[in-house]
């Protein structure tokens, strides 16, 4: 892997090159797209997925203190919690060896019994509106932490902050495209990691925002390359309408 931009540099370290911002939370999106925009393929990432795209999204997670995922995303994906990675330890000095993953849902339609629950270390978060199934949300404090934000559809910078509350203020999300769109919407969005992926797909996949319009202006910090795939580092440009 190389830096091509703002200068030429050859294996640069991923934990430098994608370190948060000192003395203030924040909060990244990291996501992967075809060269024509596609987010997925066949319905999931992974197709467009790479090499270097996997050391960077593991880097990325080590880096943060938690993973915000949408229910569907979740679904989709397979999601499990974050297992520990020697890799690592000198990331997470001081905190949980494992960043806890915080599903976002208005139904709750999750596998509660599944391993995302059931064998995290970081125990799992939900997060959900005050309008969710009594039943499932019954059951969902029964396995994980519960965030109720809003009251008919889930509110995002409520949900936010709430996570910062708990001292989770490197907040790491990991899509889907609706989900990102509503953090953009609401103005959270501090950072974009995008992957492009050399590939044209075409066809009805989503965009890496999808559903809510939102108008962010970023500002290109940084470019990775490997074997044809860039690696975009983007934030958000201040005060920007």
């Amino acid at each position: 892997m190389r830096r091509i931009y703002p200068d030429i540099q050859d294996d640069p370290p991923i934990e430098l090159a994608y370190a948060y911002p000192p003395g203030r939370p924040w909060l990244r999106v990291n996501m992967v797209a075809s060269a024509d925009g596609a987010s997925w393929m066949n319905g999931l990432s992974g197709g467009l997925s790479s090499k270097g795209d996997r050391r960077i999204f593991g880097v990325l997670r080590g880096l943060a203190d938690v993973v915000v995922a949408g229910a569907a995303t979740v679904r989709a994906e397979g999601y499990g919690p974050a297992r520990p990675r020697e890799s690592w330890r000198p990331l997470r000095e001081g905190r949980p060896e494992t960043p806890p993953v915080a599903v976002v849902s208005r139904s709750l339609d999750l596998d509660l019994d599944g391993p995302l629950f059931t064998e995290a270390l970081s125990r799992t978060i939900v997060v959900t509106c005050a309008s969710a199934p009594a039943d499932r949300l019954a059951a969902a404090k029964s396995v994980a932490d519960v965030v109720v934000a809003g009251e008919e559809t889930v509110d995002m910078e409520t949900a936010v902050r709430e996570l910062h509350e708990r001292g989770l203020t490197r907040v790491l999300c990991e899509g889907g495209p609706r989900l990102n769109a509503q953090l953009a919407a609401a103005g959270l969005l501090d950072e974009l990691c995008l992957t492009i992926s050399p590939l044209l797909l075409g066809g009805g996949a989503a965009r890496i925002l999808n559903g809510e319009a939102a108008l962010v202006g970023l500002r290109l910090g940084q470019v990775l390359e490997e074997d044809g795939v860039l690696f975009c580092r983007y934030t958000r440009e201040p005060n920007h309408d």
